[in-house]
């Protein structure tokens, strides 16, 4: 690659002035890749004198070199074409050869002229167009401002993030390390020019960290991304605040040198959809596959899961339940309550299944509302509890997101009783209470076009609008339609699907605002409670124009996950223990830590849309979640809660927003959302899926497993367990046409399941018909 040497240095001023940066002598030649014109892009490499965090000097290299009155710098620069046109792989090797610097961080720059705020900004777990939102609060889940309760033009509102400014005529700058980021990228999509940028790099140098930088100079018409060695920010940011960074520069003495390696793709792309995709393709390139661990079979996650679930059923004034978390107060959907419900009566138990019709009681008894939606919770003494109040307004208020959960979940435990033979103990109020939530969401969608963040359960009014806070709803109103044959509900199952699509995923590129304790920041949870919707209308109607909007959503989903296996502290639990991590989701810009699994879901519809288009990327992908989840279970000699065993908390933190101390460490408590999707893992995923035609084969379980020979009648696998516990694993095996056919909501309970003792192998014959002819065990 030829580097021309034509000087254009205006993003570099625009970033220097807003770092308050003093000019030194030296040359300020910037490097500019021919790759980067379609983006009208320069690039150049800088050292940066700090004092503590405060950027004092920079000093720009030319050609391969850099002289400051204290310092001679070489720069070993390199560039080579990928696969393709629109992939460029650069390194820079940067070595101090004489002299000294002190505090000192280097800095590759990539600046783009003919910039737009119109461009969607994307850091993956940090950043979705941009942030560009209005920001209230300082801290922790802010209050809402009077202005935002009954206002149909409230604009989306996110609490004090990293962010791009939402105003004209304004600077902005955000600092952000690799540590926040679920992949170490920075991308943006240019509407005017029609074309996507990704920048791909590595966790860390030689010095840690590096850092992530966005500047865009107060005109809005030029902007840099930054990588830096090590990261150097004035802030940290925390959930929805920043404190004092304490990161420190690098003091160099001759000899020491560092590489930071990149991966480039410019790209045509007619919309942010065309981004997300291409991200999802490329998010693995420049770190390389992950390598998960074997350490759990699901078969035990279950058995030790559902052990805790079941020792914490209560009879309390207010009804008998399984405790949502860990205290006796009742939290209907997120996080918990009426979802832990349904692996345990997958279990096809007695005693849970009388303890789930208890719970379905107290549920539709106590919490229903005059207009059809539910209350929230309830406290253990009876009392209801109502959420983001405002002290001008008394009308108590319930999430969308808790009464979206509700639908399904209430959908699939009356699907699954009918699966297991149980349909006579459905009661008529159980489907009575469904219907009328089903008609609250229709005649909410009916009277406002949206389902808003805020119900009032007493009159059905929205209390805040906006948000993707309904993103599920469409699901349980297609599952609804369906069962209760209601033609009617499907239809604004159809809209509201379409709807949330346009106005949020590819108009701004991000779903939000669905969990109790953030604004209407952007969040995976409802990322991943669409996709699980787009699926839900696909399974009811077969219409192939969701799997598309699914494929897209898929894309945002995995934004949202751990790329690669981090490095931690070593000193820290997560190193310590060795973990594997690629496949932990993060929670939201504002709660900006990973966690193990989905809030709160098996993701089995990942694995459904990998049926339906054959694409592995989506399998891959919720392989690495169940196996990262499967990483911050307390088990012996694994402890990481120091609590029950089988136990799991909410906390990969690979970030310091929480303080430096906190990176790599768990929180010794245990959180009953992370435990219950590990159990809907272990039920709704198989442990070994297999396309007897193609010979596809793929292992979600922690076992081994491989072709040895397959005729037209049958295959028979070599499944090996090297783990400490025995597995039962459970198979499913069709052919590629039977795969075209959406997948039953309890087809679960028709997998043949296998027993594989620790450290045993066996072979296993079957056939396309899902139906086991041998078994045999080797060792």
């Amino acid at each position: 690659m030829n580097f021309n040497k034509k000087s254009s240095l205006s993003a570099f001023v625009i970033y220097t002035c807003l770092l308050g940066i003093a000019h030194a002598q030296g040359v300020k030649k910037p490097i500019t890749p021919d790759f980067l014109k379609a983006v009208h892009g320069s690039m150049h490499v800088s050292a940066i004198q700090y004092e503590g965090t405060k950027a004092l000097n920079k000093f720009v290299f030319g050609n391969n070199s850099l002289t400051t009155d204290s310092a001679q710098w070489s720069l070993n620069l390199t560039a080579k074409q990928g696969a393709s046109a629109g992939i460029l792989d650069i390194t820079a090797d940067i070595m101090l050869k004489e002299g000294h610097a002190t505090a000192t961080a280097l800095e590759v720059s990539f600046d783009f002229s003919r910039w737009s705020r119109k461009n969607y900004v994307m850091v993956p777990a940090s950043m979705y167009n941009g942030n560009r939102y209005p920001a209230i609060g300082n801290g922790y889940n802010p209050p809402y401002t009077r202005d935002m309760y009954y206002n149909p033009k409230v604009p989306l509102t996110i609490s004090n993030n990293p962010r791009l400014s939402a105003e004209p005529d304004k600077a902005s700058l955000v600092q952000l390390q690799t540590g926040n980021a679920a992949t170490p990228a920075m991308c943006f999509y240019s509407p005017s020019l029609k074309k996507g940028f990704i920048l791909l790099t590595t966790q860390q140098t030689k010095l840690g960290n590096s850092g992530l930088t966005i500047a865009e100079n107060a005109k809005q018409d030029s902007c840099s991304f930054s990588i830096s060695a090590p990261a150097v920010r004035r802030l940290a940011p925390g959930f929805g605040d920043f404190h004092e960074s304490g990161d420190k520069a690098h003091d160099w003495k001759p000899g020491d040198h560092i590489t930071i390696a990149m991966r480039l793709y410019v790209f045509d792309a007619r919309s942010i959809p065309d981004l997300l995709t291409k991200f999802m393709q490329v998010r693995k390139d420049i770190t390389g596959p992950n390598s998960p661990r074997n350490i759990l079979p699901m078969s035990k996650l279950l058995a030790v899961g559902s052990a805790i679930c079941s020792g914490n059923f209560i009879h309390v004034p207010a009804g008998s339940y399984y405790k949502p978390e860990n205290n006796d107060d009742f939290q209907l959907g997120w996080v918990s309550g009426m979802m832990n419900t349904y692996p345990m009566l997958a279990l096809n138990n007695a005693k849970e299944r009388e303890r789930v019709a208890e719970e379905i009681d107290f549920v539709v008894n106590k919490l229903q509302g005059k207009s059809g939606f539910f209350c929230g919770g309830i406290e253990a003494n009876g009392r209801l509890l109502f959420e983001k109040m405002h002290p001008d307004f008394a009308e108590g208020q319930a999430m969308v997101r808790k009464n979206s959960d509700a639908l399904l979940w209430l959908m699939k435990h009356l699907l699954l009783l009918k699966a297991q033979g149980f349909g006579v103990i459905i009661k008529p109020e159980w489907e009575s209470a469904a219907k009328k939530l089903a008609e609250a969401f229709t005649n909410t969608w009916k009277r406002y076009g949206e389902f808003g963040q805020y119900i009032v359960p007493e009159t059905g009014e929205i209390a805040v609008f906006n948000s993707t806070a309904g993103a599920i709803a469409p699901g349980g109103l297609a599952i609804a339609a369906n069962y209760f044959n209601h033609p009617e509900w499907l239809v604004v199952a159809r809209g509201a699907a379409n709807y949330y699509y346009q106005r949020d995923v590819v108009k701004q590129g991000l779903t939000g605002g669905d969990c109790g304790d953030i604004s209407m920041d952007a969040n995976s949870e409802s990322a991943f409670g669409f996709l699980e919707s787009l699926m839900a209308l696909y399974n009811v109607t077969g219409d192939k124009s969701w799997l598309q909007k699914a494929e897209v959503e898929a894309a945002l989903c995995s934004t949202w996950v751990l790329s690669y296996d981090p490095v931690f502290p070593a000193c820290s639990q997560i190193a310590k223990l060795n973990c594997h991590m690629a496949g932990a989701v993060w929670a939201s810009i504002q709660n900006k830590h990973s966690a193990p699994g989905i809030c709160e879901a098996s993701g089995d519809y990942l694995f459904k849309l990998y049926r339906a288009t054959g694409n592995k990327l989506y399998a891959d992908l919720i392989r690495d979640i169940q196996h990262a989840h499967a990483e911050a279970v307390n088990m012996p000699g694994h402890y990481t809660t120091n609590n029950l065993i089988g136990s799991s908390m909410e906390r990969i933190q690979p970030s310091d927003a929480e303080g430096r101390g906190s990176v790599g460490n768990f929180i010794n408590t245990r959180n009953s959302w992370t435990e219950t999707n590990g159990m809907l893992m272990a039920i709704e995923l198989p442990g070994i899926y297999l396309q007897t035609d193609k010979g596809k084969l793929l292992v979600f379980d922690h076992v081994a497993a491989a072709i040895l020979k397959k005729d037209r009648k049958s295959t028979t696998l070599l499944v090996s367990n090297n783990t400490g516990y025995d597995a039962n694993v459970a198979v499913f095996a069709e052919s590629s046409a039977q795969a075209q056919k959406p997948l039953p909501y309890t087809a679960f309970l028709h997998w043949p399941k296998v027993m594989v003792k620790t450290g045993q192998k066996v072979q296993l014959q079957i056939t396309a018909g899902n139906k086991i002819l041998a078994v045999k065990t080797l060792n």
